[in-house]
């Protein structure tokens, strides 16, 4: 019997959400930006309770427990042996980005970044400066891939940095040891650096793959990436704020510090807080987590595959639906589908109109009245 509830719905309305207060006072149901609607693990919220109770929320360093901790887990669950000093602790992995891109281009030099992709990647370059290029993926009948050839022809001599995401947000990709090492061969032949988003790396739903760190298929490849990683997707805390960057290299880490100064603030008490219950004790959650998340998978791509118009890629990793809806030839499917009660994110903001990407991180009986009201609207 699984003694993880996730079934009962949690009320978020009145909590300042920003995932329900975009359709606060309608009958919306949303499903568009990337935070869950399940509860915590136990552990975190009753370590948060007992931190709470002390009452002193002053100034708070990187606890010990849970640099020791990172260390640990990176060698349990992906044999990547990292020594504590390339830990650098970030209030968000978002900002972890945007430090990237100060730190590994100059002015008017280019960050290079596959579409479609999480908004951020685009923003980022922009942010200080730095010219953005973006390169497609290459879809092959809803299965997206990293387009190599297309990537090593787009490469310019100013191009300094890769910004990836994997496993990828919005396709599901988890993307294979061949497709990391050809891409990452090409960034070392063009001595670029690699700025690894993986913060879904733990909510793998294909049972029989391992999510495998950039940083670790080779030491010279490890010596030219920065690697972003968080607890807040995988337990459901994003609103806390704790992410960190592992960057091996001396040089390269004091340049990414050096882009923080003055700009980024520290990560915050119950932050840390939480982030060190939830690797300590989290895992039980998790496991049940993935099998009612591979449940939703299946269920959102069955119905998917029965309407008009719409056809999902395969989701190995994230909690995430990317759905092809341009087969319904609208302009705006996102609105279409908000209008039929469902709110999805659009995919004009990952660098593809025609998508739109579903947050399947939810009890099932609201995931299947979303997909009966998608339903209901494309056979109309």
């Amino acid at each position: 019997m699984n003694r993880f509830d996730f079934d009962t719905p949690v009320d978020r309305r009145g909590t300042s959400s920003a995932k329900w207060d975009r359709y606060k006072n309608s009958d919306v149901l949303p499903m568009w930006v990337a935070d869950m609607d399940f509860a915590s693990p136990p552990g975190v919220c009753a370590a948060l309770h007992q931190r709470v109770d002390h009452g002193v929320f002053g100034y708070t360093g990187v606890p010990e427990e849970l640099v020791d901790c990172v260390v640990a887990l990176l060698n349990t669950r992906y044999g990547w042996r990292i020594q504590s000093e390339w830990l650098v602790w970030l209030p968000g992995l978002v900002t972890g980005l945007n430090v990237a891109c100060r730190a590994a281009a100059a002015v008017d030099e280019e960050v290079m970044t596959a579409t479609p992709v999480y908004p951020p990647f685009l923003s980022a370059p922009g942010h200080f400066h730095r010219r953005l290029r973006r390169v497609p993926l290459a879809e092959d009948r809803g299965r997206w891939a990293l387009d190599i050839d297309r990537t090593a022809d787009a490469l310019a001599p100013e191009t300094r940095l890769f910004l990836l995401c994997n496993p990828h947000n919005p396709v599901g990709r988890m993307f294979t040891r061949a497709e990391l090492e050809r891409l990452a061969d090409i960034c070392l032949e063009n001595r670029m650096v690699i700025c690894s988003d993986e913060i879904h790396c733990d909510l793998v739903l294909d049972e029989n793959r391992r999510h495998i760190p950039t940083a670790t298929l080779a030491p010279e490849i490890e010596r030219r990436t920065i690697t972003l990683m968080a607890p807040s997707k995988t337990f459901n805390v994003p609103g806390l704020g704790c992410a960190f960057a592992v960057v091996p290299d001396a040089a390269l880490r004091r340049r990414f510090v050096s882009a923080m100064a003055g700009i980024v603030p520290h990560v915050n008490t119950l932050g840390f807080t939480a982030a060190l219950a939830a690797f300590q004790q989290g895992w039980p959650w998790l496991e049940a987590l993935l099998g009612y998340l591979r449940k939703n998978r299946d269920l959102v791509a069955d119905r998917i595959e029965q309407m008009h118009g719409l056809r999902a890629s395969p989701v190995e990793a994230t909690y995430l639906a990317w759905i092809d809806a341009r087969s319904l030839q609208i302009d705006d499917p996102a609105g279409f589908f908000e209008r039929a009660g469902v709110g999805l994110s659009d995919g004009r903001e990952f660098g593809a109109p025609g998508f739109v990407r579903l947050n399947f991180g939810c009890p099932r009986q609201r995931l299947a009245e979303a997909l009966d009201r998608m339903a209901a609207a494309t056979e109309r």
